[in-house]
């Protein structure tokens, strides 16, 4: 059985190339996306960590500084955490921006934010509206 000429089937060249440009958009915005969320995922580990390994202020920040520097996590230091007395001992906050260039004056901005406190409501970084 043979199929009419104008019932054709498949991609066209116009369809193949539009497809191959928004994958490469995609593949682009993942590769500059990705490190900034490793970072940040990072971050709110070496938080955990240096909270647990400090009983004042600058033992946390300086515990924290020495997990930066180890996993080269570049966007905040100790001294941009937050630290505050809670129940449980000090809650460690932090909240920074990130701005990616993309092409020519478009960029895009990254908010991140995170702390070790157990409820959000605690979350001193955090905007309640």
């Amino acid at each position: 059985m043979h199929r009419p000429v104008d019932k054709q089937r498949g991609v066209s060249l116009f369809g193949l190339i539009v497809a191959l440009i928004i994958l490469g958009f995609i593949a682009v915005m993942a590769m500059k996306i990705v490190p900034a969320v490793v970072e940040y995922r990072g971050i709110l580990k070496a938080i955990q960590e240096a909270k647990g390994s400090g009983t004042t202020v600058m033992e946390i920040r300086q515990s924290y500084d020495r997990r930066a520097e180890v996993g080269y996590l570049e966007s905040i230091r100790g001294y941009d955490l937050e630290i505050v007395k809670g129940e449980d001992g000090f809650d460690v906050s932090f909240a920074y921006e990130r701005k990616i260039p993309l092409v020519g004056p478009a960029s895009l901005l990254l908010e991140f934010s995170g702390t070790t406190a157990k409820s959000p409501l605690r979350n001193p970084t955090r905007k309640i509206q």
